[in-house]
């Protein structure tokens, strides 16, 4: 059995933000995740450095780590609590003109981490910047290919950034979970481009035997101005030999507090 969690954070930008750091901590402390991908995870372009973080795996390209890093913050605190995670951050694109924002990845178990441009542009001054965060770990004693992203929207560069992802992906021989802010919600144009590729993906949420919930965004948020539905942006896809038990939207106010403008995603598999 395994649980995993995605989420993005919106961080830093958050109202209260410190606080929702804490309720984020708090929940991955109860749920005890293994394996967690978190996006728009930033940093202050003007916040200290620090020289070291325990259980982090830097990439090469990605800047150094400052102490603001929200992922260094709630790594920290889950270790004071005696809950320690391997980890990884990603750096895409400056975001809001004074943070570097990225994608990061939580494991239990050592993580062996590349990151791979999936954009056009590598510029970060460009927001079109992204990179995909790919992980070698294990989960359960079995090798698997984890994937932490944040896509552009469909028509904005969705699909080549797809497409480059599936290419590295076809080269792994293990079996596949791909975790993050997809920007295209259940049932549209890109959402199906996922489910049609060659690397054979189920939806968490179509796949497990209990699912709960059924969006992830409820209205207008940064990136999503002027929409009025609730969306489910945000997904788990995984290689067909994963079984999930359940898949259920989290962190949206019900049995787990809102900490974000974006609701989260939580599945458990099952031997």
């Amino acid at each position: 059995m395994a649980k995993y969690l995605t989420l993005n954070t919106h961080s830093w930008l958050e109202v209260n933000a410190l606080k929702k750091l804490f309720d984020l901590a708090e929940h991955i402390y109860s749920e005890n995740y293994d394996l967690i991908s978190l996006q728009e995870v930033n940093q202050s372009l003007e916040a200290p450095l620090i020289e070291s973080a325990p259980g982090y795996r830097g990439l090469t390209g990605s800047p150094a780590l400052r102490k603001d890093n929200f992922a260094l913050q709630l790594v920290s605190y889950l270790r004071s609590q005696e809950r320690h995670y391997y980890w990884s951050w990603d750096y895409n694109h400056i975001g809001y003109g004074k943070y570097q924002e990225g994608v990061a990845m939580l494991s239990k178990t050592p993580l062996k981490v590349q990151d791979l441009l999936i954009s056009k542009t590598a510029d970060e001054t460009d927001y079109h910047t992204r990179r995909a965060l790919i992980a070698q770990t294990q989960i359960d004693g079995q090798e698997l290919t984890a994937v932490s992203l944040h896509m552009s929207w469909f028509g904005k560069g969705f699909a080549r950034e797809w497409k480059k992802l599936e290419t590295a992906l076809l080269a792994h021989s293990s079996p596949l979970i791909v975790m993050g802010d997809f920007n295209n919600p259940t049932g549209t144009e890109g959402y199906q481009l996922v489910l049609d590729s060659p690397l054979q993906l189920q939806d968490s949420h179509v796949a497990a035997q209990h699912p709960a919930g059924t969006h992830t965004i409820a209205a207008a948020i940064d990136g999503w101005e002027g929409n009025r539905q609730a969306l489910k942006v945000d997904h788990i896809f995984a290689s067909r030999d994963i079984h999930f038990k359940t898949s259920q939207i989290v962190l949206d106010g019900g049995k787990s507090p809102i900490v974000s403008d974006h609701f989260g995603l939580a599945a458990e598999s099952k031997n």
